[in-house]
């Protein structure tokens, strides 16, 4: 494992990180505590020492999961989780961005993780209206203070301009932003990390494969039909373009023999402004494919100097 500075939190991140959405049964499948405590345990092994959650996955189920699975070994775990939601169903949620019901998810999440404090905290794919809330700040910032988190982050919407809470980033006290990034969606590369750079912002990238078109599973044609699976309710034109692309993509540039999902996780890491990113796993073994990427000695022509940076 390979491990870099996340920012100007200092904190010292594995390039490879665990993405839990799927730990609360949107991605097709429904985890045990078992499977959980399995996969977070090889991943400890392996080297990887960041978990990104969220209040939402489930309501609270993911970070449930997580927080039985690590318990004793919390201290060896950067815990990254977010706020602004309730969790009303499959896909469904509630908007919540006020200081109080903030202060209370704080809470919720805190007991579901089974710890007295949050590594990093992030603002949840918010709009910049629920960004400009200058009272929810105020309010993390005293959290801050009394040590149930110890840094501020961004996760920013894709659907969004997302310049403007990079931009403000520090003036809010966020240290790090998380972004969708990966070969087929690269426009954090434009509008993002400039920003993240100039105010020595740590990056988590987030959806590295592209929600699975990297894996090098899916051929063109794949319908996902199953309504547990996110993937099923995208408009299927979109969805068949990305599998095309991604086709291209695996003939073209991927070297030949080496896997493809490991192949774009060290792509992202190429990025000089990227600290970890955080695919998420079904298995032990995809676990395993995942940290192996981190060993991958791979060369961007765009950013041939990243990889041994920070």
């Amino acid at each position: 494992m390979k491990y870099r500075r996340l920012g100007k939190t200092n904190l010292r991140v594995s390039v490879i990180g665990v993405g839990a959405w799927q730990f609360g049964g949107e991605w097709g499948k429904s985890f045990s505590q078992a499977e959980v405590s399995e996969m977070l345990a090889r991943a400890k092994d392996l080297g990887i020492n960041l978990i990104d959650t969220a209040e939402c996955y489930g309501d609270h189920l993911s970070e449930q999961l997580i927080g039985q699975a690590i318990r004793g070994s919390r201290e060896e775990w950067v815990v990254a989780t977010k706020f602004g939601h309730r969790y009303l169903g499959h896909l469904q949620r509630q908007d919540l961005w006020s200081a109080d019901d903030v202060r209370q998810q704080l809470e919720d999440s805190l007991l579901a993780l089974q710890t007295d404090h949050i590594d990093l905290y992030q603002f949840h794919s918010g709009d910049d209206r629920a960004f400009d809330n200058q009272e929810l700040w105020t309010m993390l910032d005293k959290q801050v203070q009394a040590g149930k988190i110890r840094f501020l982050g961004i996760s920013i919407s894709s659907g969004i301009d997302p310049e403007y809470q990079a931009r403000r980033a520090s003036e809010v006290g966020a240290s790090v932003l998380q972004v969708v990034y990966n070969r087929l969606q690269r426009e954090p590369e434009q509008k993002i990390f400039p920003h993240s750079l100039a105010q020595d912002l740590g990056v988590l990238a987030r959806i590295p494969l592209a929600s699975g078109f990297l894996s090098g599973k899916y051929p063109p044609g794949t319908r996902f039909t199953d309504p547990n699976d996110v993937r099923s309710a995208w408009d299927p034109e979109k969805v068949e373009g990305m599998l095309q692309e991604a086709a291209r993509i695996q003939q073209e540039e991927v070297p030949p023999g080496l896997p493809m999902a490991q192949w774009a996780l060290a792509w992202c890491l190429q990025h000089p402004a990227v600290s970890c990113v955080i695919p998420g796993c079904k298995s032990v073994q995809q676990v395993e494919a995942n940290a192996a990427a981190a060993a991958l000695d791979m060369v961007r022509e765009d950013h041939p100097q990243a990889w041994n940076q920070g």
